[in-house]
């Protein structure tokens, strides 16, 4: 591995800044492109789907970051970037997320809006780690000495409920910290001290650094000799990035400063990480996250313009605040455009990292073995009557939010059993939609799903049949069906995504059986194409 250099490098402050108007020239949710551009720049946001809880490091050349995951599984994805514009999937930090609680099993699926939320990446003694917490079960960690991983199980470091967004801390003497939210206690954000593997907290260390209307999101850095201590609160204006200063690690923080204004018409980005170019330049990887949007909390980058030692995010207003800025000159010239991976031809042992199963799968239940080349996936009885949200395995990946997507499936039915349904969905809880295949008394119909309302098509004699859903910036799905692969046929209604569990809608396989354990379906291929980054290499 390449030599690794930690985030926080020596600054240059900015004494001054050229003020500007807001940057008004998209709306959000209209764009027609999005991403890196041929001429130099990039347009926000730089990734149109879900990536929640965004936080990032610099290691040598390279970036990382890393967003929360709630229920799917493999938890807590990773991605990488060499410009911080262009992203991939790489891994996940937690394989299995019954390490955390058995309520996220196929056999609970009581995890909905909970499950991992927000958490933080750092790189630390020649090894990375990461924390996060859930709501119910306190905080948790794992490192790696590659971010790909394997990554170690899962250690509790704090098994208490009511906690956020904690992120950990090593000064320069080695001294680890962990900086997080008790939102159970009107948001008191503490500050902890760690033992040396960062496996415990020192209980008796534990002081309060911070509180304020919902103050979370917490980040620590130490720049030029000072500890700051980034976070996000609601104000009037709506939920805005914080920072608070001091000499020393545990405070007083008597200075305050506010970097960006809440702009709710753009979403509030709000929550993300600072991180610096080898050039010296300053980012803010962000999400916006107000109320929340049907493609989930989308991913932006906004520069950062350092003002009397504060690092004022976006285009710097009259007021000194930043405000969200749409457009940016690539922070590396020439690299080579990659967005995250869709398609998958199941041809490998392994799943690609773009899929994350809705809660834990139950191993025995698929493979991509028993016939090569193909997914299969084998029935068994969901917790409820015809819900996807109660059916197991089933497998999914982020919706994008762009100008013309287009999600195809092809899957053999010729192993099916009475009782047994499987298809291609969208889903949100508490919404969903389906088109599949439904068997009864040894017949296999095409059927729509609409939140448990059952539409019946006609009888499918065929062994294989191809599904197809498209949608476009409204996020409206249209479903067709085809017999032969080229002529696709519309069927049921149109479907209209929506946010729900702090998620944005999701696109998945699903195959189960109401009536018992019975029957499977394989998958030849998942064709997934979006569109609105030009001359996009997906690997």
């Amino acid at each position: 591995m390449k030599k690794m250099l930690f985030i926080i490098l020596p600054l240059f402050l900015n004494s001054h800044c050229f003020a500007q108007q807001p940057d008004t020239s998209r709306t959000w949710g209209n764009w027609q492109t999005w991403g890196q551009q041929q001429n130099g720049n990039y347009l926000n946001p730089i990734l149109p789907a879900d990536f929640s809880d965004i936080d990032c490091i610099r290691v040598g050349d390279d970036y990382y970051a890393v967003s929360s995951t709630f229920q799917f599984s493999p938890g807590f994805v990773i991605l990488h970037s060499k410009d911080l514009v262009n992203w991939k999937i790489i891994s996940h930090a937690v394989d299995d997320i019954t390490q955390i609680s058995p309520e996220m099993n196929w056999d609970k699926m009581n995890r909905y809006g909970r499950g991992i939320w927000a958490g933080a990446i750092r790189y630390h003694n020649k090894k990375f780690w990461i924390y996060f917490g859930t709501p119910d079960e306190g905080f948790f960690m794992t490192t790696a000495n590659n971010a790909i991983g394997p990554w170690e199980p899962l250690h509790p470091v704090l098994k208490e409920k009511g906690w956020d967004d904690c992120c950990p801390f090593w000064d320069d003497d080695g001294q680890g910290y962990l900086v997080a939210t008790n939102f159970s206690d009107g948001y008191k954000i503490h500050l902890f001290k760690m033992t040396d593997d960062g496996k415990q907290l020192i209980k008796e260390s534990d002081k309060v650094i911070h509180q304020s209307k919902g103050s979370e999101a917490n980040k620590l850095y130490k720049i030029n000799g000072l500890y700051y201590h980034l976070f996000s609160e609601v104000k009037a204006e709506g939920r805005v990035v914080m920072m608070e200063r001091s000499n020393n690690i545990f405070g007083p923080y008597n200075e305050a400063k506010q970097l960006n204004h809440a702009e709710k018409k753009c979403m509030e980005p709000n929550q993300g990480g600072l991180v610096q170019t080898p050039k010296g330049d300053w980012f803010f990887l962000t999400h916006h996250g107000s109320s929340g949007d049907w493609s989930g909390r989308n991913m932006s980058l906004l520069p950062v313009t350092w003002i009397n030692g504060w690092p004022i995010i976006g285009e710097v207003g009259t007021d000194g605040i930043g405000h969200m800025k749409w457009t940016g000159k690539m922070p590396i010239a020439k690299t080579k455009k990659i967005t995250p991976s869709t398609d998958d031809s199941f041809n490998k042992n392994i799943l690609s990292p773009q899929w994350e199963w809705n809660y834990q799968a139950r191993k025995d239940k698929w493979s991509l073995t028993q016939k090569k080349g193909w997914l299969r996936l084998y029935a068994f009885k969901p917790l409820a009557t015809n819900n996807i949200f109660k059916a197991g395995n089933t497998l999914t990946q982020r919706s994008f939010r762009t100008v013309a997507n287009e999600a195809t499936i092809k899957l053999y039915i010729g192993g099916m059993d009475n009782g047994q349904k499987a298809g291609l969905c969208h889903f949100a809880s508490p919404n969903y939609a389906s088109i599949g295949i439904a068997c009864k008394d040894s017949i296999c119909y095409l059927e729509f799903n609409l939140k448990g309302i059952l539409t019946m098509g006609q009888a499918i004699n065929n062994k294989n049949i191809w599904l197809k859903s498209t949608w476009s910036l409204d996020g409206l799905s249209h479903f067709f069906y085809s017999l032969d692969g080229k002529k696709y046929l519309p069927f049921g209604s149109p479907y209209q995504m929506v946010w729900g569990s702090y998620r944005g809608d999701r696109i998945g396989i699903f195959n189960y059986n109401n009536l018992g354990e019975a029957g499977y379906v394989d998958v030849d291929f998942f064709k997934y194409q979006y569109s609105g980054s030009s001359n996009v290499v997906m690997l």
